[in-house]
């Protein structure tokens, strides 16, 4: 079969970690506090185990030593009869011995001939202690002080440690520093015992009852460098010292002979002669001053029949002797919340005490914050039965709690407690005495089945198996061997925060020691053996503590029968012992154990994977099913059975367990901390530092590696499963299909974590109906290696990621996280393990970490280059850093390369590598950073290929194009495609110095001329590429840009597809071939309203189409966007606009015409003549709405313009003008939205308001030929003409006549009726001036109809003519004489007239020749006819004149005037 690639996959390594967390919670609620187990075993009737005989010991000597010689010798010389004292300083591996005033220190875990003495003064040494020494007050090479008390002084000793050359052991070298300075009386009382802090302070116990603490300080002046202070309170105390003598102390004293201190809570335990026990209190910071707390002398006593035993009856209980205690030492919080102290008694019984008053659970929750305030029992163990370890089987001894014979009780001489682990010297026996080790049961300590719920009450009894080791000489003292300070550290690191704080203080050689109260299973992947030394008559003895996993490498390296082996599987069940595989065949154990060798790891693999010892996977349900037939000796019809589950073979077991137990330090908490000030938080300003060091990182990325180093080897060689699997064909092919859905465990729910496949909606309906088939054992084992597998890429997930976080911390994280933003800086320091592993957050923060350290490689003060950092990256953690990463990080130090140089072409060379770097992944990350550096190198071939190809990579089969994708899917892809497509668009913004919407932006520092050709460059590239939605982006950014030239002339073959589509959306397509006139009758189908955006890209096709000389296709959009519909003023154009729209249509259809005729191919010149009449009457509709503006806004200022004072009702006129100023206003904006016709413009707007100008100016555009007798038209011209003379006078009237006649066809008669015009002039003008009202010259009214006709004398003349010879129309004679003046002055002007243009002059030069100064020879000849005309008109008004019946005064200036005209043109001079 075809196996995945080996490579870490998201979804399996995701399911994986869900299950690991799964697992995780389970272990961790499966491990009951010491106080529950202890209240469980009161029910249980085997509290303590024995080993199997067959099997190597737990418990061995792994060496003895005898003392010193010089130590004998002093011994010796002594007789026997000096004090002499021992102990031993696990802090610097050193046992001690005294001998009267002789001190000796030297190694007890190897000889090295060397042993230190030191000699006090001639006082016998009574106590002894080492203490930490305090920082400042030494030199630096003195770390810890000696204290030797004698019944005269104390003295302290400066004990200097100092490493061997190779540095692999740090206690090699000791010397004692005498201090002759620090030493202090001790005032007439004998100290008996010295215990120290790991603080450094000293307390003493001495002979008088009381404890002292020894300070010592620098000193300076008159003070004291070193002072006892006593620490006994109260008045009585005060007076026993210092004010009665000896002989009034009537109360014995029982001295303190023993002190212990409990580090974690703070307190100080005493043990009296007199066998009371005391507590003291230290404060809760543990600086405080010492407070007792209670003293409790009958704490002996046993409780009442415990574990079911009988009480022994009185007689025999007044026979016992009374036991005391042997010895006293705290309980960590690692093995109790509730249980504080235990003492053992010299019985061998164990009294487990709590300093707490209330219940457990009140305890357990304010353990931390509440003091001890009492000494109470809580539990009580019986003491081991005698003959265990002897071969006992298992479980055998079941009469623990019941009372042996005298002769069989133990007598435990002395004892030592630590972590879980009790050793004793038993003296019961009369030939040899015996150490009894005691320790937890791991075979009890199992996990409980994945199948159950909940634990019972029996698997949560402590069980404890007995070691029995026959030895010379009674034990006087024991203690822990401490791991090295290099080893204790990683241990700190790794559990300190996963477990109790308060536990993992300094010292951490210390505090490590702790973490075997854990049990052997959970820790034996990561601790060393457990090692313990004795101190006894003969020697020093070093104990070895053999965890299941040492037993289990003892027996493969031995001739071991596959019974044993089989017992084994059967004691610690099939997932644990499959665990213990695991770690023998990946060499998982301590360094610092016996090195496995290859036999024994390729026997433990061959066991990992024997189906006879880890099972084969099977279906849970099954069992379940043939249970319930064989209880109920039948089957039941109406019992319903539980659907049949995987249940995974013991292999899958332990490698969950192993992978579990090994992330269990990291896995659910933070890989970043926040350190460095008082008070921060992960908001703070602190310091961020990865919470593990470098160390335990490595030997825990060591450990995974080896395991999934073993797996992988496993798979490729097809071993176990892995073989039966591939040996099934395409049975096993089906696991790499699919991913697996692990969910949150194996028996989460009642469900199966993993599928082989995924069924289609059609299968799973079809199962609906028909129940599936159990499964074959095919297919679960192809399930179980599919598991397998999932876990194994999360190993290998996670060494990655250890390596990654170790090449972080490497590189100062506080400066690479200085370089990522606030939110992501909380993300940080809020990642857990478990995220960067499985999440894509976590990938994501990994990728930005990364970002950050290859920056400080490119920068200008990178310690390397890319190579070297990313070899690393590559080869540790290639899931996080793979050859895509290596090709980004080495273009972008390339561009640094680049952006350093002053050399344009090596600049180009630089910038064109990293180019063909990153168009190998296009699907690179951080475009937008990448090509703002080629941009500032001015390398724009990058800048647009490179978010382009990352685009066409989103989206390589077009689906989003194409419509063909998942809805879901389809605004995701969008977007990042649009993301791509901004990081072009913003290179073009910074070119033209704007922002986004056209706010202003940032501007290179480019001189204009470089700057248009860099746009330009864009633009072609950019059209160059065949994405049509990119364009469609490009060339809105372009017009939001203002480069419309730009875009019209460089724009791709789609520029007029896209602004068609954009401008017009409900309009047909332009065809340029079409004539407009034929598209005319369907301009009904474009009264759509077109909005103000959409009106940019018309305006933008049209231009476009000027360009390329297509005019019928741009006066047709021209007249598009004149005519656009608008439902509201602020979309409306101005009218002004509209003109200029059908303007340029014009001069497009005319241009159209032009180009028609010099291709031969004529076009209709109706187009025009339809155009340019749409352009007239959109005159009419500006001048109509200037009007009614004009109108509106003389009424508004003018409010009272209609009042007089003789109007009875002034306020109404006021009304009536506000509502004709507000109806001018509202037709004023009526006019400002859309076109209107020529009907509109006259019936609706020009009657109504009385503009007859513009309705005679309508009439005549629209070639009115009126009625026979032109009523309408002389009507008008009669309104118009009182209108004005009511407003202006004749000389507004004149001036109408000659603005509006101008404008009229002089020889149509339709629109411009002179003889009205002529008679309603006269008639005024002689009204007004006889009256007075107004001062009318006599040509003024002839000067206006001669405007109006153009300067055309003759049909003004004929007018007047008609009317003076039709006495009807002017009776008056007056009226006639009035006439006669105004032709007087038009055949002056026409006589000007034609003078002036023979002579080349104007009239007003002419009027010299009139007045006599040239003679008419003078001028060139003059037209002979034109020169009779007007003289024979001049001779016959003449007669005219003389015939008026009128004084002569009045009509001789008139008579005068024809005359002198005629002598003027008949004169020859």
């Amino acid at each position: 079969m075809a196996w995945a690639e080996d490579e870490a996959i998201g979804p399996d390594v995701a399911s994986a970690g869900l299950h690991v967390s799964e697992r995780i919670g389970r272990d961790a609620a499966a491990q009951p506090d010491l106080e529950e187990a202890l209240e469980a075993s009161r029910y249980a009737s085997h509290p303590y185990s024995s080993h199997p005989k067959e099997w190597p010991p737990l418990v061995e000597v792994a060496e003895t030593r005898q003392l010193p010689p010089m130590l004998i010798e002093r011994y010796n010389a002594a007789a026997g009869e000096g004090t002499a004292l021992c102990g031993i300083f696990s802090e610097i591996h050193r046992a001690w011995a005294t001998v009267d005033n002789s001190f000796y220190v030297w190694r007890f875990d190897k000889w090295d001939g060397q042993c230190q003495e030191y000699h006090a003064d001639e006082q016998a040494i009574c106590a002894v202690g080492l203490a930490r020494a305090k920082p400042g007050i030494f030199v630096e090479a003195i770390q810890y002080i000696l204290v030797l008390a004698t019944p005269v002084e104390v003295m302290l000793v400066g004990v200097c440690c100092s490493a061997s050359a190779d540095g692999t052991d740090p206690y090699a070298e000791l010397s004692l520093q005498p201090l002759p300075e620090y030493m202090i009386s001790t005032d007439g009382v004998t100290m008996t015992c010295i215990t120290c802090t790991d603080k450094g302070q000293i307390f003493l116990s001495g002979r008088d009852g009381h404890i002292y603490e020894l300070q010592y300080t620098t000193g300076s002046g008159w003070r004291k460098r070193c002072r006892k202070v006593c620490l006994a309170t109260g008045l009585g105390s005060l007076l026993s010292r210092w004010v009665l003598p000896s002989a009034f102390n009537f109360s014995a004293v029982d001295p303190i002979v023993d002190m212990v201190i409990d580090e974690e809570r703070n307190t100080i335990y005493a043990r009296t002669e007199g066998m009371k026990l005391q507590l003291f209190d230290l404060g809760a910071s543990g600086d405080g001053p010492l407070k007792k707390i209670t003293e409790e002398k009958n704490l002996v006593d046993p409780r009442d029949a415990p574990y079911g035993g009988r009480r022994p009856n009185a007689s025999r209980a007044a026979r016992s002797p009374k036991p005391s205690i042997v010895c006293i030492s705290p309980l960590s919080t690692m093995e109790s919340k509730w249980l504080h102290a235990v003492a053992v008694l010299s019985d061998g019984k164990r009294l487990f005490i709590s300093t707490s008053g209330g219940s457990s659970s009140s305890v357990g929750l304010n353990s931390g914050l509440q003091r001890p305030s009492c000494l109470k029992i809580v539990a009580t163990r019986p003491s081991p039965p005698l003959g265990v370890g002897g071969g006992l089987t298992f479980g055998a001894v079941s009469a623990a709690g019941r009372a042996q014979p005298e002769d069989l009780a133990l007598k435990v001489e002395s004892a030592f407690y630590s972590a879980g682990a009790l050793i004793m010297s038993d003296s019961s026996a009369t030939a040899m005495s015996s150490l009894l080790a005691v320790q937890k049961d791991s075979a009890a300590q199992l996990s409980l089945p994945s199948t159950f719920a909940t634990a019972s009450r029996s698997s949560k009894a402590l069980r404890e198996t007995v070691s029995a080791l026959p030895v010379e000489g009674r034990m006087l003292c024991a203690s822990d061997v401490f791991p090295l300070p290099d080893a204790a550290f990683i241990m700190q690191s790794l559990y300190a925060d996963v477990e109790c704080l308060s536990a993992f203080r300094k010292p951490s050689e210390k505090a490590s020691i702790k973490l075997w109260a854990k049990g052997d299973l959970p820790t034996q992947h990561i601790l060393p053996r457990r090692r313990m030394v004795v101190f006894n008559t003969m020697g020093l003895m070093e104990l070895v503590f053999n965890r299941p996993v040492d037993i289990l490498r003892k027996l493969f390296d031995g001739n071991t029968l596959r019974s044993q082996i089989e017992e084994f599987f059967n004691r610690f069940g099939a997932g644990e012992a499959a665990a213990m595989c695991l770690m023998l065949a990946a060499k998982l154990l301590y360094t610092e154990d016996s090195l496995i060798s290859n036999a024994v790891s390729e026997k433990a693999a061959e066991a990992f994977e024997d189906p006879g010892l880890v099972g084969m996977p099977q279906l849970n349900g099954t069992t379940a099913l043939s249970n319930t037939r064989t209880q109920a000796g039948g089957f039941s019809m109406g019992q319903v059975v539980q659907e049949a589950e995987p249940l995974f073979s013991g292999a899958y077991e332990g490698l969950c367990l192993c992978s579990s137990r090994l992330l269990y330090p990291v896995w659910e908490l933070p890989v970043m901390v926040v350190r460095g000030l008082i008070g921060s938080n992960d908001h703070g300003d602190g310091v961020v530092v990865c919470r593990l060091s470098t160390g335990a990182m490595k030997v825990l990325e060591s450990k995974i590696r080896s395991l999934e180093t073993f797996l992988r080897s496993r798979r490729n060689k097809r071993r176990g499963l892995y073989g039966y699997v591939a040996g099934l064909g395409d049975s096993g092919s089906i696991l790499y299909k699919t991913g697996p859905t692990i969910g949150a465990g194996i028996h989460n729910n009642g469900k199966s974590p993993y599928r082989i496949r995924d069924m289609d909606s059609a299968d799973q309906s079809a199962s609906n109906k028909k129940p599936r088939s159990l499964y074959t054992s095919a297919e679960l084992a192809a399930m179980e290696v599919r598991a397998i597998e999932c876990l194994r890429r999360l190993l290998r997930r996670s060494g990655e990621a250890l390596v990654l976080l170790q090449l972080i911390c490497q590189h100062n994280v506080a400066r690479l996280v200085q370089t990522l933003g606030n939110d992501l800086r909380k993300k940080l320091v809020q990642l857990t393990f478990h995220q960067l592993v499985c999440s894509e957050d976590g990938d994501q923060l990994a990728m930005r970490l990364i970002s950050a350290l290859m920056e400080y490689y490119i920068g200008p003060e990178g310690k390397g280059t890319v190579e070297d950092i990313s070899t690393k990256l590559r080869e540790g953690c290639p899931s996080y850093f793979n050859e895509s990463d290596y090709k980004y990080y080495s273009a972008v130090e390339s561009l640094e390369k680049a952006s350093m140089t002053n050399n344009q072409d090596e600049r180009d060379i630089l910038a064109r590598e990293a180019f063909n770097l990153l168009t190998k992944i296009p699907d690179s990350a951080d475009l937008s950073a990448i090509c703002k550096r080629f941009e500032n190198l001015r390398f724009y071939e990058a800048v647009v290929r490179l978010p382009l190809q990352k685009a066409q990579a989103l989206d390589s089969n077009a689906d989003v194009i194409n419509g063909q994708i998942d809805a879901r899917h389809h605004d995701t892809i969008t977007a990042q495609r649009v993301q791509c497509y901004e990081i072009v668009m913003n290179a073009l913004r910074t070119l033209k110095g704007a922002g986004r919407s056209g706010a202003p932006g940032p501007m290179t520092a480019l001189d204009p001329a470089s700057r248009s050709k860099c746009i330009k460059q864009i633009i072609q590239l950019s059209v160059q590429w065949p994405d049509t939605a990119f364009h469609e982006h490009l060339y809105r950014t372009l017009i939001e840009l203002g480069l419309d030239n730009e875009l019209l002339e460089y724009g791709g073959s789609d520029l007029v597809a896209f602004l068609q589509s954009a401008g017009r959306k409900h309009q047909e397509e332009v065809n340029p071939n079409n004539n407009l006139v034929r598209g005319a009758p369907r301009l009904d189908d474009l009264g759509a309203p077109i909005s103000t955006s959409q009106t940019k890209y018309l305006e933008l096709l049209a231009r476009y189409y000027v360009l390329k000389g297509e005019h019928v296709a741009a006066a047709r959009m021209l007249l598009i966007l004149a005519e656009r519909q608008c439902s509201n003023a602020e979309e409306a154009p101005a009218l002004d606009q509209r003109y200029q729209y059908l303007s340029n249509a014009v001069l497009q259809a005319k241009s159209a015409g032009i180009a028609a005729d010099s291709s031969r191919n004529p076009i209709d010149s109706s187009t025009v003549d339809l155009l340019e009449g749409k352009l007239a009457v959109l005159r009419f509709q500006m001048q109509i709405k200037q009007e009614l503006e004009s109108m509106a806004s003389r009424l508004e200022t003018i409010p009272g313009s209609g009042e007089s004072p003789s109007d009875p009702f002034p306020r109404d006129n006021i009304l009536a003008d506000a509502e004709s100023a507000k109806e001018a206003k509202d037709k004023a904006k009526e006019l400002s939205l859309n076109l209107k016709s020529i009907t509109q413009l006259y019936n609706d707007y020009a009657v109504p308001f009385n503009l007859w100008e513009v309705c005679l100016e309508m009439l005549n555009f629209a070639n009115y030929s009126g009625d026979a007798d032109s009523k309408i038209v002389r009507e008008i011209w009669a309104r118009l003409l009182d209108q004005t003379l009511t407003r202006g006078g004749l000389a507004e009237a004149c001036s109408v006549v000659k603005r509006v006649g101008s404008k009229l066809d002089p020889a149509d008669g339709a629109c411009l009726p002179l003889d009205i015009i002529c008679l309603h002039l006269e008639k005024a003008a002689l009204d007004r001036l006889s009256s007075g009202q107004e001062l009318v010259g006599d040509e003024d009214v002839a000067r206006a109809l001669l405007g109006a006709c153009k300067g055309l004398a003759e049909p003004v003349l004929a007018v007047y003519d008609q009317l003076l010879s039709n006495g009807a129309i002017v009776p008056s004679l007056n009226l006639k004489l009035r006439l006669l003046r105004s032709v007087l002055a038009i055949l002056r002007e026409w006589g000007m007239s034609v003078i002036a243009h023979k002579l080349g002059t104007t009239t007003a030069g002419v009027s010299f020749f009139l007045d006599g100064t040239f003679s008419l020879n003078q001028t060139g000849s003059l037209q002979k006819g034109v020169r009779d005309k007007i003289i024979s008109l001049a001779n016959r008004y003449m007669t005219e004149v003389r015939r008026l019946n009128l004084p002569q005064n009045q009509t001789d200036n008139v008579y005068r005037g024809f005359r002198d005209l005629e002598e003027k043109l008949l004169s020859p001079y």
